[in-house]
């Protein structure tokens, strides 16, 4: 212990690692974390797509729940190992698989994780510092060497959509409610969003034919035709022998599962979906 404890404090003298960011969690998800520790220690030198993979395995059967960073009245980092909706599931299993692989595999580390890849610049400065749009999303992790956006090379076509959900809908969203403030930084957000010249995506009638060149444990968004919204979903990759399927957190299944259908067909079974996001985790 006295060890841990001395190589903690020259990581952190050298900067390596950070004090603890400001977080809510409950006993439980330390609880689940240590569990974790435990479950994926024999298996923390595999590759990453490996450690990716028997991460996600770990919270199969835990259940959906919407809305779960919401639960405190100012932007703070939630952590909820509990119950999960499909994009608190996509980053909380990457942030443990970095925790797992880290040098110093502790609850702290798996904090400054996850808020990095979270939260703009990996810093909590208010509801608009929080990366809500998945391409978004993948754009800032991207930049930051957490994933690399493979849907272009996959065959993957750019579609100029202009990005505006949030603001066109404050009313779904509490902290755009009455905050004027708020909502013009979202406004703001949307804009250099939209100033980036359209995104990347595989159509939904050619995942079948790419689905040999996808990754197995890459991140997925499903993309939609949804007015001013990029993503309505998201998930894993699933390679399970020939069939390409996913792992999510589903609002349909009330659970994390790995889904029964092909991805193929669970994108040309859903209207609104208009095909996939492909990024693969670094």
């Amino acid at each position: 212990m006295k060890l841990i404890s001395v190589i903690v404090c020259v990581l952190l003298a050298a900067g390596m690692i950070s004090a603890q960011p400001k977080a809510y969690f409950t006993p439980e998800d330390l609880q689940i974390f240590n569990q974790y520790l435990s479950y994926i220690k024999p298996f923390k030198n595999l590759t990453k797509t490996e450690v990716l993979e028997k991460t996600a395995i770990f919270f199969l059967g835990k259940p959906y729940e919407s809305h779960t960073l919401e639960t405190t009245a100012g932007e703070t980092l939630v952590v909820n190992l509990r119950a999960f909706d499909c994009t608190t599931f996509v980053e909380t299993v990457i942030a443990l698989s970095r925790t797992a692989s880290s040098v110093v595999p502790s609850f702290n580390t798996y904090l400054t994780e996850l808020q990095n890849i979270r939260y703009r610049n990996g810093a909590i400065d208010g509801y608009a510092s929080r990366l809500h749009y998945t391409t978004d999303w993948v754009y800032e992790n991207e930049r930051n060497g957490k994933v690399k956006n493979i849907s272009a090379a996959l065959g993957g076509i750019v579609e100029m959509k202009t990005i505006g959900f949030m603001s066109a809908h404050r009313e779904s969203y509490r902290q755009l409610k009455g905050e004027d403030a708020t909502l013009q930084e979202i406004v703001d957000r949307e804009k250099v969003i939209n100033g980036r010249g359209g995104f990347a995506f595989l159509p939904k009638t050619t995942i079948a034919i790419a689905a040999p060149l996808i990754p197995h444990m890459a991140m997925i968004g499903f993309t939609t035709d949804i007015r001013g919204l990029d993503v309505s979903h998201t998930g894993f990759t699933f390679h399970d022998g020939e069939k390409l399927t996913f792992i999510h957190a589903s609002s349909a299944r009330q659970r994390v599962v790995i889904d029964q259908k092909t991805l193929s067909d669970y994108c040309l079974g859903q209207k609104s979906c208009t095909g996939i996001l492909v990024s693969q985790i670094m």
